[in-house]
């Protein structure tokens, strides 16, 4: 099972960016682009869709993000790593007095902060699982690291929603993932019940990655309650 992370930052091109980074290393991304939304995420979740990690941007729409930090550190030890573009040093001072386990002043590499994520989910007791970066069942062929899709011998040129989704039931192969789940990693936590981007959207792929899209064979219905990719072959 991938490790869950709650990315909580208010630029949409920095989340996306993140987002995307951070799911091809195998990780299982949550958004949230306010503190209320935030709150909502990591107060509401089901005990099997507990957050295993929060990346904390400070400066959000509707209040600081230490507040988050606070509320957190009352009831739980769930790994904080502060981002943010704040580098005075009585700032990061505060916030890891406050019960951060790091602070990564923006901007900064990828590399950095998958290392910063590790250290701090190892001393939390929980050991990143490797990345799930490559899927294959029957002729079809996903390669994250590279963003390839393959059908046989063939290359699939995919729209960026339409690889998005594709990715995400790759990371969760052979598992069913809810349309709530799939709406919220995709397009938002905003759109979580406009449905019908999910049928339009597997619509797409179905035609352009199944033999017959009437009778799928890779991108599966779990009726009323999402989608799956079928047990992979090859998957690592």
């Amino acid at each position: 099972m991938s490790l869950r992370v709650l990315l909580v930052e208010d630029d949409r091109l920095l989340r996306s960016s993140l987002r995307d980074a951070l799911s091809v290393e195998g990780y299982d991304i949550r958004t949230a682009a306010s503190l209320a939304d935030a709150r909502a995420q990591s107060q509401n979740a089901l005990p099997g869709d507990l957050i295993d990690l929060v990346l904390l941007d400070l400066g959000l729409p509707d209040g600081d993000g230490q507040a988050l930090l606070t509320e957190l550190r009352r009831s739980s030890q769930i790994p904080v790593i502060v981002i943010s573009a704040r580098e005075a040093e009585g700032q990061k001072i505060r916030m890891l007095d406050e019960g951060a386990d790091d602070y990564l002043v923006k901007p900064f590499g990828i590399g950095e902060l998958l290392a910063r994520m590790r250290v701090a989910l190892r001393r939390r007791g929980h050991a990143s699982e490797p990345a799930l970066l490559h899927y294959q069942h029957g002729p079809l062929a996903v390669d994250l690291r590279l963003r390839r899709v393959r059908l046989g011998s063939q290359d699939v040129h995919l729209t960026p929603t339409e690889y998005a989704l594709l990715a995400r039931l790759v990371r969760q192969a052979g598992q069913v993932v809810t349309h709530r789940q799939l709406l919220t990693d995709v397009w938002g936590p905003e759109h979580t019940e406009q449905t019908h981007y999910l049928r339009l959207y597997m619509g797409q792929l179905r035609a352009k990655l199944e033999t017959d899209s009437a009778d799928p064979q890779h991108l599966l219905t779990e009726p009323g309650v999402g989608y799956r990719l079928a047990e992979p072959d090859v998957i690592h």
